[in-house]
């Protein structure tokens, strides 16, 4: 059967608020749907939670697409062939997709349109994945903003597109081709079984669990990560369950329909624009990755420390809000905010271990690790991003764990060998006396850790490298 459109779909596995999806069936005729699992030279290749979360996504997506009259074909490769081959192959006039935006992919799509063109088939790309395209927001001198407080003002004035509605079930023809290949998902990815539901309908379901359980107490309850108090839809966000766009007019809404709300939901979509100013700095630097946005760091020598380095991926540092962020994130593929900030700062600051090291776990082991937040949220907490945090600002993880889980009941969830731990040493029990520890069953260095590092010490010296 001949297909009239294809459409290319990348980090955008939806059916609602999809403009290329929707142009392409505007279009009329038969629709094809391919992805990607990309193989070529500048792409970075996916996380193994990230490719656990993606084979289950295209799997539910497959059934969406299915049910509107579309199948997908799923294809492993360099897309620069991939795509050209398989618009020859199956006759299609017009190929369609949504925008990506770091350079080396952008080189790619360019890439790719020039060739469809050359052989006539119509190419047309869309905004589809960031609230406002990058090339939109500017400073007043028609640059790029270097701090997100001007940015975020910027944004919050500019139209926000409303979302676009879905295909109808049994809409359009099917085009005949069906999924060939699949992610490869590490062994170790499959426990996230338990722990998230994935695809589109996941998507829609978490956001309005969050507005009806956790909107209300958001300001405050979202620095605790003993509780249920953020959305959890960055994964669905950053593989395109949901679109940024659905997600701002949705809660929108919900401000315009509870006023008291507002507060809480301006906060929310605060967010969601450090989402865009993430992306906003992949758009404008080349490999946000791997290099260092700004020089502030360039003198500084990190530390080769293997075995520190290990104890930190794993969760044994002896400093237990560290180790219980590392424990979560390795059982569930996800991590709460205000520790990914803790445990960040202990790695770059305390240890002087390289930014880009942590970088690379979290790229593995995060479902919700992306091209744009994870090396951007990196570069912030080390000091060398836009609007980072200045070098002297160091987390004090003791102080931290105090203030945000004071009754340690996070931590008691991902160190249960600290579970009969007083609450007030729950947090350093290395400062316990000894018959505390004894009545706790905690023996330090045994059942649980010793620091790896004086934290008052390597703060001090931390700032004085950094300050050199």
């Amino acid at each position: 059967m001949t297909v009239h459109s294809l459409v290319w779909l990348r980090d955008d596995l939806r059916l609602a608020d999809n403009p290329a999806l929707n142009a392409a069936i505007a279009q009329g005729g038969s629709v094809a749907a391919l992805y990607v699992l990309e193989q070529s030279p500048g792409s970075r290749p996916l996380g193994g939670a990230a490719s656990w979360w993606l084979y289950k996504s295209l799997a539910s997506l497959e059934r969406s697409l299915a049910a509107a009259g579309i199948e997908l074909l799923v294809e492993t490769g360099d897309p620069q062939e991939i795509v050209l081959v398989t618009s020859r192959l199956l006759g299609v006039t017009s190929v369609f997709w949504n925008r990506r935006y770091a350079p080396a992919a952008r080189e790619i799509d360019t890439a790719i349109k020039t060739a469809l063109l050359n052989v006539g088939i119509a190419a047309t790309s869309f905004g589809g994945n960031v609230l406002v395209e990058p090339w939109n927001v500017k400073t007043g001198s028609g640059g790029a903003f270097q701090v997100y407080t001007p940015f975020a003002r910027v944004v919050r004035q500019w139209p926000v597109a409303f979302p676009l509605p879905g295909p109808l079930a049994g809409k359009g023809e099917s085009a005949g081709v069906g999924a060939s290949a699949h992610p490869v998902e590490p062994k170790w990815a499959q426990k996230l079984e338990s722990h998230w539901s994935v695809g589109e309908a996941s998507a829609t379901a978490a956001l309005l669990r969050f507005f009806d359980e956790a909107l209300e107490g958001y300001v405050e309850d979202r620095d605790r990560p003993a509780i249920a108090g953020t959305s959890a839809v960055s994964p669905h966000l950053r593989f395109g369950e949901i679109s940024a766009r659905q997600v701002w007019h949705a809660a929108q809404a919900v401000a315009a329909e509870s006023p008291a709300k507002r507060t809480a939901v301006e906060k929310f979509l605060s967010e969601l624009i450090w989402r865009d100013f993430n992306y906003y700095q992949l758009y404008h630097h080349p490999d946000i990755a791997g290099t260092a946005i700004r020089d502030t760091l360039a003198g500084l020598k990190w530390h080769d420390d293997q075995g520190a380095f290990e104890a930190w991926t794993r969760g044994y540092t002896g400093i237990p809000i560290v180790d219980a962020g590392m424990r979560q994130l390795w059982e569930t593929g996800w991590m709460h905010n205000r520790v990914r900030m803790l445990v960040a700062s202990f790695l770059t600051k305390n240890l002087l271990i390289d930014w880009r090291m942590g970088e690379n776990w979290f790229w593995d082991t995060l479902v919700d690790a992306d091209d744009a937040s994870n090396p951007g949220n990196w570069q912030w907490i080390a000091g060398c991003g836009m609007d980072a945090a200045p070098y002297f600002r160091i987390f004090n993880p003791l102080l931290q764990g105090e203030r945000f889980d004071p009754a340690g009941i996070y931590v008691r969830r991902w160190l249960p060998e600290l579970a009969a731990m007083p609450d007030i040493w729950i947090h350093r029990p290395f400062d316990a006396p000894e018959g505390v520890l004894a009545s706790a069953g905690v023996v330090l260095g045994q059942t649980y850790s010793r620091p790896i590092v004086d934290l008052k010490v390597s703060q001090r010296g931390a700032r004085e490298s950094l300050k050199r």
